[in-house]
Order: C-alpha cells, then structure tokens, then sequence
C-alpha cells in the first residue's frame, strides 16, 4: 500500500494518477500525492519488465528545513507505468510536468493507450501548449495549472523542496475533473486552491515569468539584481504589452497589482536563479517561446506589436545559439 516505505512487500496496483516529466517540479508533486495516501505513478519512457527493480521507482524527498519537525530526507518508492503497458488505461488523471515545448511531443504517443476518460492537467511555466493540444485530446477533459513551489533537483530522483509558494488548477475545456480527484490534490497540495476562471491566473504567472527569465538570463544574475532601477524600464515596458494583450484576449488585469507582484517575487526569490537562467547556463532549450514568445504570438493575432517582449525572445535565442545545446 502507499505509505510504506522503500523495505515493503510492493504488490501490482492500479494507479490512478501519472506523471507525465519527472523533473523537479514532478517529483515534488510525486510526493506530495504520494504522501496524502494517493495512487501515483510515473511515466516511464522505456518499457518496464516484470521485475521489481524496473516495476517501481525509488525517490528520494527532502523537505524545508523546520525547527517544529523532523526534516531528514524521505525515501520512498512509486510504481513506473510504460509507454506499451495495459496500466496507462487504468490511469485517471495524467498530470503533465514536461517544459512547455515538450508538452504536444510528450503526450502525443500516449493518447492510443490512455482511457477515452482520462483527464489531463497541465502543469508547467508559459502558456501556449494548451491551444495547441486541446483539439488532439479526442473529448478528454483538460486542466491546467500554476504552481510557485520552490524545488531544486539534486540528484535524478532526489529532490528539494526550497520555498513555500500557491498552485492554482482550474478546468479548460471538456469533461470537469472528476471531483473526487479535484479534492485529492487540493488535500495533498499544501497551500492549493481550484479556481473557476485559470486562464487570468496563467496570465499572472506569465506576467512574473516574461518579466525575470529573460532578464536574468541575458544578465546572467540571481532574480534580486532585477530591481535595480536601470531595468524598471524594460520591466515596465513588457508588462505593458502584456497588459494590452491580454486585454485583447478578453483578460482584464490590474497593471498597478501586476508590477507589485512581479517586484515581491523579485525580492522574496533575490538570491534565487530563475528557470531560464538555469537553462542557459546549463545550455539546455529554453521557454522563452511559451513565455514572452506567447504574448508576440498573441500581439500578432489582434494586430498589435510587443517590441520589448520580441526583443527578448530575440535576444535569448541569440544568446542560445552561441551555446551548444544539450
């Protein structure tokens, strides 16, 4: 049963929830759904044998340092669902925690085997992935989500949790998530909320994202540097546009409480290294299509420009290209 730890007798069992990019991000989920008694498995790319060894996953989970609990690390164990098996028609919900330009790629080969009433949740920085995946899911019902949860990877399957922070799910379009589930992960998500209209919360988030990646990336410094006032202008700059976009999309947000999110994250998150950063540094792809790339995409629909937030795309594909990718 879930709850045990790693020495337990594991027999075969459903599992009704799969994650979908075992990053940072997902693994944290993991144990979170893990933790509050839920039937949660990983995705695995590589077919699974018979044996034990292939058949579950070991994890490790560190959580924030506390002075009113125990802090040591937690081992624990998930099974793996592959690609070829029967198990992905038993799955429920399949939450989706890949980099946005992996999303349609990622999922795509799974739609043949995932039952007809398998509810989908996107999880993940940017916005854009859902329009382009929604037609292809054959009825199912679409979610999506935000989540500011601090967590840095420090192994391949050990992670750490670093800061608190609010996860937002709402529906999309198709069948509701089943409520059963919707109240799972709200009771397994410390500090999560569903909220009926997702699509201005994603616009928020996008808000934070399109305003410190680039900027960190290009300058290459931790998030706290961005509130120096030789940047307030480009900062002020790509929320406008983002604004007016977003207005045109029928999303009305408040300018004056979007700048002052966008500067609390950048002095609660100032020693921190933003996404974008880390994958430059680390010459991997970058969102920066899903992010500020979303709101030119968005711009160019209602014939509108966003000069600033295209110069950062711009830029940071200038900046890719001299590095090698991995």
């Amino acid at each position: 049963m879930f709850g045990q730890d790693v020495s337990s007798v594991m027999e075969p069992q459903i599992t009704d929830i799969a994650i979908l990019g075992a990053g940072a991000v997902g693994q944290l989920i993991c144990h979170q759904l893990h933790s509050a008694g839920l039937a949660v498995g990983l995705i695995a790319r590589e077919s699974v044998s018979t044996s034990e060894a292939t058949d579950w996953q070991d994890l490790v989970f560190c959580p924030l340092p506390s002075t009113d609990a125990d802090t040591d690390s937690v081992s624990y164990r998930v099974p793996k669902v592959s690609f070829d098996s029967t198990g992905l028609q038993q799955v429920k919900l399949l939450i989706v925690c890949v980099k946005a330009y992996q999303v349609v790629d990622a999922i795509s080969p799974l739609l043949d085997q995932l039952s007809p009433q398998c509810h989908i949740l996107l999880l993940h920085n940017g916005m854009g992935p859902h329009l382009a995946l929604a037609p292809k899911l054959q009825g199912r019902g679409l979610s999506l989500g935000t989540t500011s949860q601090g967590v840095l990877r420090q192994s391949r399957w050990q992670v750490k949790q670093t800061g608190q922070g609010l996860t937002q799910f709402g529906h999309f379009t198709g069948p509701a998530l089943p409520q059963a589930l919707r109240d799972g992960l709200l009771n397994a998500i410390p500090n999560s909320e569903w909220v009926e209209a997702i699509i201005p919360s994603l616009w928020q988030k996008l808000a934070v994202n399109a305003a410190i990646n680039p900027l960190t990336a290009l300058h290459q410094c931790p998030n706290g540097t961005l509130a120096q006032a030789e940047l307030t202008q480009t900062i002020t700059s790509i929320l406008d546009e983002l604004v007016e976009v977003a207005a045109h999309d029928g999303i009305a947000l408040d300018r004056q409480m979007l700048g002052e999110r966008v500067y609390r994250v950048i002095e609660l998150t100032a020693a921190n290294f933003s996404s974008m950063h880390q994958d430059v540094a680390h010459h991997r792809p970058t969102e920066i299509e899903q992010i500020n790339g979303y709101i030119c995409d968005r711009a160019s629909a209602h014939g509108l420009s966003a000069t600033t937030n295209a110069q950062m795309c711009q830029a940071i594909k200038q900046l890719s290209a001299i590095t090698p990718q991995a």
